[in-house]
């Protein structure tokens, strides 16, 4: 059976007089690779949280499929994941693997396939705490793979990530999403966006300007076809 999609609609957020969200949209597809783009302060992380129930909205909805998930159910058929989450720092990586894995009774052999995947086994005993920057972000992206959700937010999953670990971490993703996963990555570099994601969901300002493939955005964006994202961009704020 076809999974459905995933449709977030009209969110809206203000933090006193500053309007962080304004009615920002975006769809996400099993299988597929969505990059939620702009650059920093349009508000992804905001829209990420509010989406995931983990921040209260001033206003949206997000359905999957005819189904209109409330903040409270929101959790079984999507996980996010925010930057910078470092679990359990006093920890080994090994217990934080099997701990999320037991908690969300991950699919029997998850949790050995994503850390043969992102290079993890040789970091098994080391503490949370201890890990570099680049460690960290490969042990986070771990933990949410390892979740059985349906679909995954992922913010800034190449953060902290030399161009070797960038690529293989796009692997590994592009992976998950052909098991027919959807996977929507929070990305501030449009250029590196445009690479990896099969869609593109634009943001500027808390306002969505623009949703589909690089040759979609630039037909709306009135612009040539040989265009960049950055080009693409640009024309549409």
């Amino acid at each position: 059976m076809t999974q459905p999609s995933l449709r977030v609609e009209w969110f809206s957020k203000r933090f006193g007089d500053v309007v962080a969200l304004d009615h920002a949209s975006f769809s996400a597809h099993p299988g597929e690779l969505l990059g939620l783009i702009g650059p920093n302060g349009a508000g992804k992380s905001t829209l990420f949280e509010c989406v995931a129930g983990v921040l209260a909205a001033d206003g949206g909805v997000v359905t999957l499929g005819e189904t209109r998930l409330t903040a409270a159910t929101r959790k079984e058929s999507l996980f996010f994941l925010p930057d910078g989450v470092q679990p359990w720092p006093d920890q080994r990586v090994a217990w934080v693997l099997e701990f999320i894995e037991g908690l969300f009774e991950s699919a029997n052999g998850a949790r050995e396939d994503v850390t043969a995947a992102l290079a993890l086994g040789a970091l098994r005993d080391k503490r949370v705490g201890a890990l570099s920057k680049g460690q960290r972000k490969r042990l986070a992206v771990a933990l949410g793979l390892i979740t059985p959700q349906p679909f995954l937010l992922l913010d800034e999953p190449f953060d902290g990530l030399d161009l070797r670990q960038s690529r293989e971490m796009e692997t590994v993703l592009r992976a998950h999403a052909a098991r027919g996963r959807g996977l929507v990555l929070s990305i501030h570099q449009l250029a590196d966006a445009a690479r990896i994601c099969d869609r593109l969901a634009l943001l500027a300002s808390g306002k969505s300007v623009g949703e589909g493939t690089l040759d979609a955005l630039r037909a709306i964006a009135g612009v040539g076809d040989m265009a960049n994202i950055e080009e693409v961009f640009l024309a549409l704020t």
